[in-house]
Protein backbone atom coordinates (compact mmCIF):
# COMPACT_ATOMS: atom_id res chain seq x y z
CA UNK A 1 0.00 0.00 0.00
CA UNK A 2 1.60 3.54 -0.96
CA UNK A 3 1.41 6.32 1.27
CA UNK A 4 -0.52 9.25 -0.02
CA UNK A 5 1.07 12.08 -1.93
CA UNK A 6 0.08 15.65 0.14
CA UNK A 7 2.44 17.74 -2.29
CA UNK A 8 0.35 20.03 -4.58
CA UNK A 9 0.65 19.35 -8.57
CA UNK A 10 3.11 22.63 -8.45
CA UNK A 11 5.29 21.64 -5.98
CA UNK A 12 6.17 18.15 -7.72
CA UNK A 13 6.68 19.97 -11.04
CA UNK A 14 9.15 22.36 -9.43
CA UNK A 15 10.75 19.44 -7.62
CA UNK A 16 11.40 17.49 -10.81
CA UNK A 17 10.75 20.42 -13.55
CA UNK A 18 13.02 18.69 -16.43
CA UNK A 19 11.48 15.23 -16.89
CA UNK A 20 10.48 14.52 -20.75
CA UNK A 21 7.22 12.98 -20.31
CA UNK A 22 6.24 13.47 -24.39
CA UNK A 23 5.47 9.71 -24.56
CA UNK A 24 3.35 9.38 -21.83
CA UNK A 25 1.47 12.24 -22.82
CA UNK A 26 1.22 10.69 -26.21
CA UNK A 27 -0.19 7.47 -24.62
CA UNK A 28 -2.50 8.66 -21.64
CA UNK A 29 -4.15 11.40 -24.67
CA UNK A 30 -4.67 8.45 -26.95
CA UNK A 31 -6.69 6.85 -23.91
CA UNK A 32 -8.46 9.92 -23.71
CA UNK A 33 -9.01 9.84 -27.62
CA UNK A 34 -10.28 6.13 -27.21
CA UNK A 35 -13.18 7.13 -24.30
CA UNK A 36 -14.30 10.45 -26.46
CA UNK A 37 -14.66 7.65 -29.31
CA UNK A 38 -17.57 5.92 -26.90
CA UNK A 39 -19.20 9.56 -26.35
CA UNK A 40 -19.24 10.24 -29.91
CA UNK A 41 -20.90 6.70 -31.08
CA UNK A 42 -23.57 7.63 -27.64
CA UNK A 43 -24.62 11.36 -27.58
CA UNK A 44 -25.40 13.90 -30.03
CA UNK A 45 -22.82 16.79 -29.70
CA UNK A 46 -22.24 20.24 -31.10
CA UNK A 47 -19.16 21.89 -30.61
CA UNK A 48 -19.21 25.36 -28.95
CA UNK A 49 -18.20 28.43 -31.06
CA UNK A 50 -16.98 29.72 -27.22
CA UNK A 51 -13.37 27.44 -27.68
CA UNK A 52 -13.29 27.89 -31.61
CA UNK A 53 -9.85 30.01 -30.66
CA UNK A 54 -8.32 27.78 -28.51
CA UNK A 55 -7.79 24.59 -31.14
CA UNK A 56 -4.81 25.22 -30.18
CA UNK A 57 -3.40 28.33 -28.24
CA UNK A 58 0.30 28.99 -26.96
CA UNK A 59 1.90 31.27 -24.56
CA UNK A 60 3.48 34.04 -26.71
CA UNK A 61 7.32 32.42 -26.72
CA UNK A 62 5.69 29.35 -27.82
CA UNK A 63 6.81 27.27 -24.78
CA UNK A 64 3.82 26.53 -23.27
CA UNK A 65 0.99 24.77 -25.43
CA UNK A 66 -2.82 23.56 -25.24
CA UNK A 67 -5.94 22.48 -26.55
CA UNK A 68 -9.44 23.53 -25.37
CA UNK A 69 -12.75 22.02 -27.02
CA UNK A 70 -16.33 22.45 -25.64
CA UNK A 71 -19.84 20.64 -26.81
CA UNK A 72 -22.93 20.22 -25.70
CA UNK A 73 -26.22 18.26 -26.77
CA UNK A 74 -29.93 17.35 -26.29
CA UNK A 75 -28.55 15.25 -23.05
CA UNK A 76 -25.32 16.75 -22.67
CA UNK A 77 -24.76 20.50 -20.63
CA UNK A 78 -21.46 20.67 -21.00
CA UNK A 79 -18.23 18.39 -22.45
CA UNK A 80 -14.51 19.52 -22.58
CA UNK A 81 -11.85 17.68 -23.97
CA UNK A 82 -8.66 19.62 -23.53
CA UNK A 83 -5.03 19.12 -22.46
CA UNK A 84 -2.26 22.06 -21.12
CA UNK A 85 1.23 21.96 -20.46
CA UNK A 86 4.63 21.06 -21.44
CA UNK A 87 4.92 17.88 -22.22
CA UNK A 88 8.82 17.61 -22.74
CA UNK A 89 9.45 19.75 -19.39
CA UNK A 90 7.75 17.74 -16.64
CA UNK A 91 4.09 19.47 -16.54
CA UNK A 92 0.74 17.99 -18.44
CA UNK A 93 -2.96 18.08 -17.37
CA UNK A 94 -5.91 16.39 -19.83
CA UNK A 95 -9.82 16.21 -19.30
CA UNK A 96 -12.76 14.87 -20.51
CA UNK A 97 -15.05 15.83 -18.40
CA UNK A 98 -18.60 15.24 -19.37
CA UNK A 99 -21.59 17.00 -17.24
CA UNK A 100 -25.30 15.98 -18.33
CA UNK A 101 -28.41 17.49 -18.38
CA UNK A 102 -31.21 17.83 -15.78
CA UNK A 103 -33.22 15.28 -17.79
CA UNK A 104 -31.26 12.32 -15.34
CA UNK A 105 -29.56 12.56 -12.01
CA UNK A 106 -26.86 9.90 -13.20
CA UNK A 107 -23.42 11.05 -11.97
CA UNK A 108 -21.56 13.79 -14.26
CA UNK A 109 -18.29 11.76 -15.82
CA UNK A 110 -15.28 13.35 -14.44
CA UNK A 111 -12.01 12.47 -15.76
CA UNK A 112 -8.65 13.79 -15.92
CA UNK A 113 -4.86 12.66 -16.90
CA UNK A 114 -1.53 14.30 -16.50
CA UNK A 115 2.28 14.43 -16.17
CA UNK A 116 3.74 16.26 -12.66
CA UNK A 117 6.21 14.44 -13.93
CA UNK A 118 4.55 11.39 -12.43
CA UNK A 119 1.34 10.15 -13.71
CA UNK A 120 -1.74 11.76 -11.98
CA UNK A 121 -4.71 10.21 -12.56
CA UNK A 122 -8.41 11.04 -11.47
CA UNK A 123 -11.48 9.17 -12.33
CA UNK A 124 -14.76 9.75 -10.55
CA UNK A 125 -18.34 9.73 -10.74
CA UNK A 126 -19.48 13.41 -9.57
CA UNK A 127 -22.04 13.58 -7.27
CA UNK A 128 -25.45 14.80 -8.12
CA UNK A 129 -26.91 14.00 -4.73
CA UNK A 130 -26.68 13.95 -1.02
CA UNK A 131 -24.86 10.64 -0.74
CA UNK A 132 -25.59 10.53 3.36
CA UNK A 133 -28.96 10.06 2.72
CA UNK A 134 -29.97 8.79 -1.01
CA UNK A 135 -28.87 5.36 0.12
CA UNK A 136 -30.19 4.23 -3.40
CA UNK A 137 -28.34 6.60 -4.91
CA UNK A 138 -25.23 5.91 -3.48
CA UNK A 139 -25.41 2.06 -3.53
CA UNK A 140 -26.28 2.18 -7.53
CA UNK A 141 -23.93 4.02 -8.76
CA UNK A 142 -20.98 4.53 -6.14
CA UNK A 143 -20.99 0.49 -4.82
CA UNK A 144 -19.96 -0.89 -8.06
CA UNK A 145 -16.79 0.74 -8.16
CA UNK A 146 -15.66 0.37 -4.65
CA UNK A 147 -13.78 -2.62 -5.18
CA UNK A 148 -11.57 -0.85 -7.86
CA UNK A 149 -10.89 1.99 -5.46
CA UNK A 150 -9.79 -0.85 -2.71
CA UNK A 151 -7.66 -2.57 -5.19
CA UNK A 152 -5.99 0.66 -5.95
CA UNK A 153 -5.40 1.83 -2.91
CA UNK A 154 -3.76 -1.92 -1.89
CA UNK A 155 -1.64 -1.38 -5.34
CA UNK A 156 1.99 0.11 -3.85
CA UNK A 157 2.27 1.82 -7.25
CA UNK A 158 -0.38 3.99 -7.18
CA UNK A 159 -0.19 6.64 -4.41
CA UNK A 160 -3.50 8.47 -3.32
CA UNK A 161 -3.30 11.72 -4.38
CA UNK A 162 -4.70 14.23 -1.60
CA UNK A 163 -5.44 17.46 -3.00
CA UNK A 164 -4.43 20.24 -0.28
CA UNK A 165 -7.82 22.59 -1.53
CA UNK A 166 -10.48 21.83 0.90
CA UNK A 167 -13.33 22.13 -1.60
CA UNK A 168 -11.43 19.93 -4.13
CA UNK A 169 -11.67 17.31 -1.46
CA UNK A 170 -15.50 17.57 -1.19
CA UNK A 171 -16.25 17.49 -4.76
CA UNK A 172 -14.69 14.05 -5.16
CA UNK A 173 -16.80 11.29 -4.00
CA UNK A 174 -15.31 8.35 -1.42
CA UNK A 175 -14.63 5.88 -3.81
CA UNK A 176 -12.82 8.35 -6.80
CA UNK A 177 -9.71 7.18 -8.19
CA UNK A 178 -7.04 9.80 -7.61
CA UNK A 179 -3.54 8.70 -7.47
CA UNK A 180 0.09 9.84 -8.68
CA UNK A 181 1.88 6.32 -10.24
CA UNK A 182 4.69 6.22 -11.69
CA UNK A 183 4.71 5.25 -15.97
CA UNK A 184 5.20 2.35 -17.05
CA UNK A 185 3.67 -0.02 -19.74
CA UNK A 186 2.41 -1.96 -16.61
CA UNK A 187 0.61 1.14 -14.97
CA UNK A 188 -0.12 2.68 -18.10
CA UNK A 189 -2.49 -0.56 -19.00
CA UNK A 190 -4.23 -0.71 -15.97
CA UNK A 191 -4.73 3.05 -15.98
CA UNK A 192 -5.90 2.23 -19.74
CA UNK A 193 -8.16 -0.73 -18.09
CA UNK A 194 -10.18 1.28 -15.34
CA UNK A 195 -10.72 4.18 -17.60
CA UNK A 196 -12.72 2.38 -20.12
CA UNK A 197 -14.44 0.33 -17.33
CA UNK A 198 -15.45 3.82 -15.49
CA UNK A 199 -16.67 4.82 -19.03
CA UNK A 200 -18.80 1.58 -20.00
CA UNK A 201 -20.10 1.64 -16.77
CA UNK A 202 -21.63 5.25 -16.91
CA UNK A 203 -22.63 4.45 -20.71
CA UNK A 204 -24.49 1.77 -19.46
CA UNK A 205 -26.38 3.99 -16.36
CA UNK A 206 -27.15 7.03 -18.57
CA UNK A 207 -28.75 4.45 -21.48
CA UNK A 208 -30.96 2.74 -17.94
CA UNK A 209 -31.61 6.71 -16.63
CA UNK A 210 -35.20 7.47 -14.80
CA UNK A 211 -36.26 10.71 -15.83
CA UNK A 212 -36.02 13.60 -13.15
CA UNK A 213 -39.68 14.94 -12.75
CA UNK A 214 -39.96 18.55 -14.76
CA UNK A 215 -40.42 20.30 -11.67
CA UNK A 216 -36.82 19.29 -9.65
CA UNK A 217 -34.79 20.25 -13.11
CA UNK A 218 -34.05 23.23 -13.17
CA UNK A 219 -32.84 23.18 -9.40
CA UNK A 220 -30.68 20.23 -10.55
CA UNK A 221 -29.27 22.47 -12.99
CA UNK A 222 -28.12 25.54 -10.66
CA UNK A 223 -26.17 22.80 -8.76
CA UNK A 224 -24.80 21.52 -11.36
CA UNK A 225 -23.17 24.57 -12.87
CA UNK A 226 -22.50 26.32 -9.40
CA UNK A 227 -19.96 22.65 -8.37
CA UNK A 228 -18.38 22.69 -12.01
CA UNK A 229 -18.12 26.71 -11.66
CA UNK A 230 -16.49 26.46 -8.74
CA UNK A 231 -14.02 23.49 -9.10
CA UNK A 232 -12.94 25.00 -12.12
CA UNK A 233 -12.30 28.33 -9.91
CA UNK A 234 -10.61 26.88 -6.91
CA UNK A 235 -8.20 24.32 -9.04
CA UNK A 236 -4.99 25.12 -7.12
CA UNK A 237 -3.78 23.64 -10.44
CA UNK A 238 -5.10 26.96 -11.97
CA UNK A 239 -1.36 28.92 -10.45
CA UNK A 240 0.57 26.47 -12.87
CA UNK A 241 -1.20 27.91 -16.09
CA UNK A 242 -1.06 31.61 -14.51
CA UNK A 243 2.73 30.85 -15.08
CA UNK A 244 2.97 29.53 -18.19
CA UNK A 245 0.06 31.87 -19.84
CA UNK A 246 -0.32 34.77 -17.55
CA UNK A 247 -4.05 35.84 -15.52
CA UNK A 248 -5.87 37.02 -17.90
CA UNK A 249 -5.31 33.93 -20.13
CA UNK A 250 -5.70 31.63 -17.67
CA UNK A 251 -8.69 33.58 -16.69
CA UNK A 252 -10.86 33.06 -20.27
CA UNK A 253 -9.57 29.57 -20.18
CA UNK A 254 -10.86 28.40 -16.58
CA UNK A 255 -14.10 30.22 -17.45
CA UNK A 256 -14.13 28.85 -20.92
CA UNK A 257 -13.65 25.59 -19.05
CA UNK A 258 -16.81 25.81 -16.58
CA UNK A 259 -19.27 27.12 -19.36
CA UNK A 260 -19.20 31.01 -18.93
CA UNK A 261 -18.21 31.43 -22.01
CA UNK A 262 -20.38 29.65 -23.44
CA UNK A 263 -23.06 30.19 -26.69
CA UNK A 264 -25.15 27.05 -27.15
CA UNK A 265 -27.87 27.16 -25.00
CA UNK A 266 -28.02 24.66 -21.80
CA UNK A 267 -30.36 21.60 -21.95
CA UNK A 268 -33.67 21.47 -20.04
Amino acid sequence: MATDTLKSIEQMVAERPQVNNQATFDQLWQIVTELRAKVDQRFELTPDPCSADLQPYHSLDGSAKGFLSTFAGPEVDWLVQSWIGTPNTSFTNMHLTINLGPQVRVPHFGFALGTAPDIFMYMDYVPRADLLVDLDYLDTYYEPVNQTFLKLRQDGRFSPFVSQNLYMRQAQSHTSLCHMVPASDETLAIVREVAHEMMDRWLTWVDEAEPVPQEERAALAERDVFVRRTVADRDPANAIAVNLFGAEMTADLVKTLWGGNRTLPRPQ
